[in-house]
């Protein structure tokens, strides 16, 4: 079993990693193998709704990471994402990567457990955790819980660590997707899976 883990900060080695790192330790801790990622530094593009990816399962532009980490979380068996929060939101390259690797592709990682990490100094944790969550509710991904938001404070990683109690989470959250792994692994193909139905699609402007 793996989860990949996704870091979304600029900063390869800052606060966001260290958070995740936690989380990965865990994991391994747990017998679940953590491929953690850091997303880079580099300009991604936003998804422009061209639609080509309803065609081919990738994203048109070939220039960015985009298409590797849609390889990469259909490879895996749940995912984490990390990020940083600016003006109370996650990473706005973030938000283009998992837009890009959502749309068009979410039918590939339905039924992956998934969970959100915020990093942050202050405020902004509700609102960043909430948004990133919901590329997992619209996409049939059961959400891992911990035992509290799945926040850390902290401006570097020297400040992270002290956070004891956003340290814990971090770890709850592993233990959480591990137990959730490993109890579906031990169903399948004994626990048939969810009916899907044909997807319905209602507009409200005639």
């Amino acid at each position: 079993m793996q989860v990949l883990l996704i870091n979304g900060s600029p900063h390869q080695k800052g606060s966001t990693y260290t958070a995740l790192s936690e989380v990965a330790r865990q994991l391994e801790a747990e017998g679940v193998t953590a491929n953690l990622q850091h997303m880079g530094s580099k300009p991604i593009r936003p998804c422009i709704g061209c639609f080509k990816c309803f065609e081919t399962g990738y994203c048109v532009y070939k220039d960015d990471p985009a298409n590797e980490f849609v390889d990469l979380l259909e490879a895996a068996d749940g995912l984490i994402v990390g990020s940083p929060v600016y003006y109370a939101g996650p990473n706005g390259a973030l938000t283009c990567l998992l837009d890009r690797m959502f749309f068009g592709k979410s039918g590939k990682y339905a039924l992956k457990p998934a969970a959100s990490v915020a990093v942050l100094r202050r405020g902004g944790a509700s609102a960043t955790f909430d948004r990133l969550n919901k590329y997992f509710t619209i996409s049939s991904m059961p959400v891992v819980s911990s035992s509290y938001w799945n926040s850390v404070h902290g401006t570097n990683p020297d400040e992270v660590v002290q956070d004891l109690e956003g340290m814990q989470v971090m770890r709850n959250l592993a233990r959480n997707m591990a137990w959730l792994l490993k109890c579906i692994e031990a169903g399948r193909g004994t626990v048939p899976l969810p009916e899907a139905e044909p997807k319905v699609m209602t507009n409200f402007i005639r």
